[in-house]
């Protein structure tokens, strides 16, 4: 049997109340059309953090409890000063309605997948009107967890979602669903009190559409941003060079794709995922640099590395 527990309390006398730059915080919340939905965690401190220790929790509608179903344990580990893309876990091409898969350019983003069936785990079935928490601790055992970052207000219901005016209950435009909420440059740690007098999703968050004009006729997803962050984290942490912003654009692509932001690395590497390498560029000095792979179909890896040995990589799919 299941037992309900309420969060709030708990979470009130053991949150921790870190300095800044010192903990995991949640720099983007992707609340797109359909099932595109994801968050970026960013690492604004000198060291590699396992993310076996956290976990994300949906307070869906105005809930004010939380059990092991409304949790997901996450994996893998965020380097220095670097970011994790998790994305929901539906990629079943054939599927449809709640089942709908993820578009192919938030998938490459992806660096884990979570909650495919809603049964188990509802954490990544948020909506824009749900609170979404960032803890340190495990699913099994909630009310001994860590608050480490809030998005929205638990126990508040909005409707269909926060809005630009403040309060929410006034007709503004809203700006929690079917937009991204991109953490400001100047905010250097998590909401770490679970009982906030009110959200006001623009104090600390940039709104911007889900979707923008392809210029072909159709929408595309607005996800320029996520994969990498910019922090003032960056500008106290003397050990740590300022993380570099590479981007891979149009992604997806037939073969013909750019690289922007490549200057600081003087080696590019494109391999398949496989491992093999299918083009690679030296001595590189160039801004943005441009490949034709004329390859088959499927995911590819571009590595970038400068002359110290420090690397970025990033995904890539051709259709």
């Amino acid at each position: 049997m299941k037992t309900t527990l309420l969060l709030i309390g708990t979470l009130i006398a053991s949150a921790s109340f870190g300095q800044s730059c010192s903990e995991l915080f949640i720099s983007e919340y992707v609340e797109g059309v359909s099932n595109n939905k994801a968050l970026e965690i960013y690492n604004p401190t000198g060291a590699s953090i396992d993310l076996s220790d956290y976990m994300v929790i949906r307070y869906s509608n105005g809930a004010t409890t939380a059990t092991a179903a409304n949790a997901v344990q996450l994996t893998g580990t965020i380097g220095a000063n670097d970011v994790y893309v998790a994305v929901i876990e539906k990629l079943d091409t054939a599927g449809t309605g709640q089942n709908a898969p993820v578009w192919d350019e938030l998938q490459v983003l992806a660096d884990g997948f979570y909650c495919p069936d809603y049964a188990t785990s509802n954490a990544f079935y948020f909506n824009g009107n749900d609170a979404v928490v960032l803890a340190k601790g495990t699913t099994g055992n909630i009310g001994s967890s860590v608050l480490v970052d809030l998005f929205g207000k638990i126990g508040e219901n909005p409707g269909d979602a926060w809005t630009a005016d403040f309060p929410y209950v006034s007709a503004g435009a809203e700006v929690t669903k079917d937009h991204s909420m991109i953490r400001k440059s100047t905010v250097t740690q998590g909401q770490t009190n679970p009982t906030i007098s009110y959200f006001n999703p623009l104090d600390e968050y940039d709104s911007i559409p889900a979707l923008i004009d392809g210029g072909m006729g159709f929408d595309v997803g607005n996800w320029a941003t996520l994969g990498s962050h910019t922090c003032d984290c960056l500008a106290s942490t003397d050990d740590v060079a300022a993380s570099p912003v590479v981007s891979v654009y149009p992604n997806p692509s037939t073969g013909k794709f750019s690289v922007k932001g490549a200057e600081r690395f003087s080696t590019i590497v494109v391999t398949n995922a496989l491992g093999q390498r299918v083009s690679s560029i030296a001595n590189n000095s160039n801004a943005i640099v441009s490949f034709d792979l004329k390859a088959k179909r499927g995911v590819y890896f571009v590595r970038l590395m400068d002359n110290e040995g420090n690397k970025v990589t990033r995904r890539v799919i051709i259709k």
